[in-house]
């Protein structure tokens, strides 16, 4: 599977770095897991720059990081899932990829 990945350098006020190290140890989750999964919940939903509202929906196919995202658990437990067959996905040119409405199906159902 292809890691693309950006650089992201951002500096932190104490008390916020020290609630991301806190989340980290309560969570098991990575430091980036955390960040992408805050990044994605907040662009996911209305924001307000200035006087301009930007929103971007969800897309209706979800790479394995935007399906941990939606079902709030680590990358790794949905890819483990889904490669056992217990959560609907395929795999495509070997990464996997998840319909946002499938995922939504099976965990209501």
């Amino acid at each position: 599977m292809s890691d693309r990945h950006t650089p992201l350098y951002v500096r932190l006020a104490s008390d916020s770095a020290q609630r991301l190290d806190e989340a980290v140890a309560a969570s098991g989750l990575t430091k980036r897991q955390i960040v992408e999964d805050a990044v994605r919940q907040h662009l996911g939903a209305e924001l307000v720059v200035g006087r301009v509202t930007l929103h971007e929906p969800m897309p209706d196919v979800l790479t394995a990081g935007e399906a941990a995202a939606l079902l709030r658990v680590a990358e790794s437990d949905v890819v483990e899932a889904a490669e056992r067959g217990e959560l609907p996905g395929r795999r495509i040119a070997g990464e996997w990829r998840f319909a946002r409405e499938a995922l939504m199906a099976w965990l209501g159902g």
